[in-house]
C-alpha cells in the first residue's frame, strides 16, 4: 500500500509542476497579445483625434465668423437704433449700402444738373476787345429783338383802340351801318364766363338796329381802358334816353372786352 501511495503522490506533484510550467508560458503570450491589441486601439484612436481637432478648428473658425457678424450686427444697431438688425440681414443691407453709393455717381447730362465751366479768360488785350465787341453785339441784338416786339405790340394796340373809337362813335351816332362794319362776319358774342349769346352779323343787326330806332338817344362813355396788342378792355358808362333825347332816364355801366384781328372784331365777352 505505501508504495501505491508514494507513486500517486509523485504523479500529482508532476501534474502541478506542469500546470506551473504552462501557466508561465501562458503569461508572456497574454501579455504580448494586450500590447498587440493596445497597438491597434492607438491607431485607430488617431484618426479620432485628427477629427476631433478638424472639429475644433472649424468650431473655432465658425465661432470668429459668429463674432464678426455679431460686431456688424452691433454696430448697425448703434448707427440705426430704430431699426433691428440681424446677422441674417447684415450682408443685404451692406451690398445694398454699396448698390446706393454706385447709385449715387450720376453721369447723366440733365438739364440743370451740369456743373457750369467758367468761360475762358482773354490772354491778350486784343483778344479781351473781341469779347467784349461781341458781347456788345449780342445786347444789342437782344434789345432790338425786344423793341421790334414792343414795336409790334405797340402798333396792334393802336389799330385795336382805333377800331373800337370807331365803334363807339358809331353806337353813340346810332348809326348801324358805321356799327357793323367794324365787325366780322362770324363775330361772336358771350357773356362772362362764357355762355354763347349769338353769331353773325346778321343778328348783330336784328339786335342793334331795333335798339337804335327805338331809343331817343345813346351814349357810351369809356371810364377806365387797358390796350394790350389785340385784346381791349373797356370800363363804360352807357346812357340812354327812351322819350325825350335830352333827358337821360337809364345809367348802366358795363364792362366789355373786344378782340380784333385784322381790323375787325371777332369777339366779344359782357361782364355783367
Amino acid at each position: 500500500m505505501k508504495p501505491l501511495f508514494f507513486a500517486i503522490s509523485l504523479l500529482f506533484t508532476w501534474q502541478s509542476i506542469a500546470s506551473d510550467e504552462t501557466a508561465q508560458k501562458a503569461e508572456p503570450q497574454t501579455k504580448a497579445e494586450q500590447e498587440t491589441k493596445s497597438e491597434q486601439k492607438t491607431e485607430k484612436s488617431v484618426p479620432a483625434l485628427e477629427f476631433i481637432e478638424g472639429n475644433t478648428t472649424a468650431t473655432h473658425t465658425d465661432t470668429r465668423a459668429l463674432k464678426t457678424d455679431q460686431q456688424t450686427t452691433t454696430e448697425q444697431a448703434v448707427n440705426n437704433p430704430q431699426e433691428p438688425v440681424t446677422t441674417e440681414t447684415a450682408q443685404p443691407k451692406v451690398v445694398a449700402e454699396e448698390q446706393k453709393a454706385a447709385a449715387q455717381v450720376d453721369d447723366s447730362k440733365v438739364l440743370g444738373t451740369q456743373t457750369p465751366v467758367p468761360a475762358e479768360k482773354p490772354k491778350t488785350a486784343q483778344a479781351k476787345q473781341e469779347a467784349v465787341a461781341e458781347a456788345e453785339k449780342a445786347v444789342n441784338q437782344a434789345k432790338e429783338a425786344l423793341t421790334a416786339k414792343q414795336q409790334e405790340k405797340a402798333r396792334q394796340s393802336r389799330e385795336s383802340m382805333a377800331v373800337i373809337e370807331q365803334v363807339i362813335a358809331a353806337y353813340n351816332a346810332r348809326n348801324i351801318e358805321a356799327f357793323i362794319k367794324m365787325y366780322d362776319e362770324n363775330v361772336e358774342f358771350y357773356a362772362f364766363p362764357n355762355e354763347l349769346m349769338f353769331t353773325g352779323k346778321e343778328k348783330l343787326i336784328a339786335r342793334y338796329g331795333i335798339m337804335f330806332k327805338k331809343l331817343k338817344c345813346i351814349k357810351s362813355s369809356p371810364i377806365k381802358r387797358i390796350v394790350l396788342g389785340n385784346i381791349v378792355i373797356d370800363h363804360e358808362l352807357s346812357e340812354t334816353c327812351s322819350q325825350d333825347p335830352n333827358v337821360v332816364d337809364k345809367r348802366s355801366e358795363f364792362v366789355t372786352s373786344y378782340q380784333i384781328e385784322n381790323g375787325k372784331i371777332t369777339k366779344v365777352l359782357f361782364f355783367r
